[in-house]
């Protein structure tokens, strides 16, 4: 017998129960990459409205050329660095060797190919074979991550002690393989790496994307995520799940090194010569301001590849509107702490929340 009353499906009922999400929720759910993306944002729409000429691109010679693109071009290195950062820091750990690892890849590429004179690696004659140049920058970049994962991971020193150690090591091991030099060459092949460009657009920021496809692919389609993850927050309760915590944190430390070869190759090939005094100078910094810019946690644990590009490319944006802007090169520097400080202050709850109550009063 009819009632006349709709009785509702048991999914309807459930889906009608289920809280829906408000704006609020959403917001919480971007959050580390809210903050990174809206300063980028705030950094574009001010060089539209104040910095004439900011978005013009031409094209010569079959390649794009402009501020944006310049962005694109000159934070590849940038970018390349904060991804291996992001993995050693979201272990617990940190790598403070980033620059002088470039320093030293550059190094070799650029001795193997001019072979100056009383330089060690003189006596090998790769005979110009780009795949023997590049192979010999990134076997030193290699050893470099093996030397900071072994001591981190195995001898259990502290990171930061132990990445100082090549970081003040690695430069003087540069300059000893150019004795002292800067070599320069002119090498059409390795030339590309880092002046070239593939479908209008520079190879460096080729070879960023490539390299953030690849982490990305490794990172979140596989458990390797997870377990970075777990290691770093809790390595002892990780190892007793299983995780192989030392091999984990080995592995993040050899990325990471190998990560600021292929930056000091793309340098090095830029400049065509190596410089080793200043290839990857402070370039570790900006490595950790964009992974803090980007979401990831300084103690470890949880960590955001896709904010970490979108801080590389925060930071490269100020750099190119200081410049822009004619700010002074004195002040350069100052400004940029400035503005990078007030961004990982709005990242802060605590420190947003102090607004909040005051709001509320």
């Amino acid at each position: 017998m009819s009632t006349g009353v709709a009785i509702p499906e048991a999914g309807t009922a459930a889906a009608s129960a289920a809280p829906k999400p408000n704006s609020a929720g959403r917001l919480r759910a971007l959050g580390p990459l809210l903050w990174p993306a809206l300063a980028l944002a705030a950094l574009l729409l001010f060089n539209l409205a104040f910095t004439p000429g900011f978005y013009k691109i031409q094209s010569i010679d079959g390649r794009l050329y402009g501020s944006l693109i310049d962005i694109l071009n000159r934070g590849a290195p940038t970018l390349l660095l904060s991804l291996g950062m992001t993995l050693v820091i979201a272990t617990g750990g940190i790598d403070l060797s980033v620059g002088a690892v470039m320093a030293l890849a550059g190094a070799t590429a650029a001795c193997l190919i001019a072979r100056p004179e009383d330089s060690p690696l003189s006596v090998i004659n790769v005979h110009g074979l780009l795949p023997l140049i590049v192979f010999g920058g990134m076997a030193m970049a290699l050893l470099a991550g093996l030397w900071n994962g072994v001591l981190v991971a195995v001898f259990r020193l502290q990171p930061i002690v132990a990445t100082l150690i090549l970081m003040v090591a690695g430069r003087g091991a540069a300059q000893l393989l150019t004795n002292g030099q800067i070599p320069t060459f002119d090498h059409p092949g390795f030339n590309f790496i880092g002046s070239g460009s593939l479908l209008m657009l520079p190879m460096p920021f080729v070879v960023g994307v490539i390299a953030f496809v690849i982490m990305l692919g490794l990172v979140r389609g596989s458990a390797l995520g997870l377990f970075i993850e777990a290691v770093g927050n809790n390595r002892v309760a990780s190892r007793i799940a299983g995780v192989n915590a030392t091999g984990v944190r080995l592995a993040c430390y050899v990325v990471s090194a190998l990560l600021a070869g292929l930056a000091g190759l793309i340098v090095t090939a830029d400049i065509k010569a190596a410089d080793v005094n200043n290839t990857g100078l402070y370039m570790e910094l900006d490595a950790i301001l964009a992974v803090a810019i980007g979401g990831t946690s300084l103690a470890g644990g949880r960590f955001y590849l896709v904010g970490s590009a979108i801080g590389a490319l925060v930071i490269q944006t100020l750099t190119t509107t200081i410049l822009a802007r004619g700010v002074a090169p004195e002040a350069t520097l100052v400004a940029k702490a400035v503005i990078i400080v007030a961004l990982c202050l709005l990242q802060s709850p605590p420190f947003r929340a102090l607004f909040v109550r005051r709001r509320a009063a």
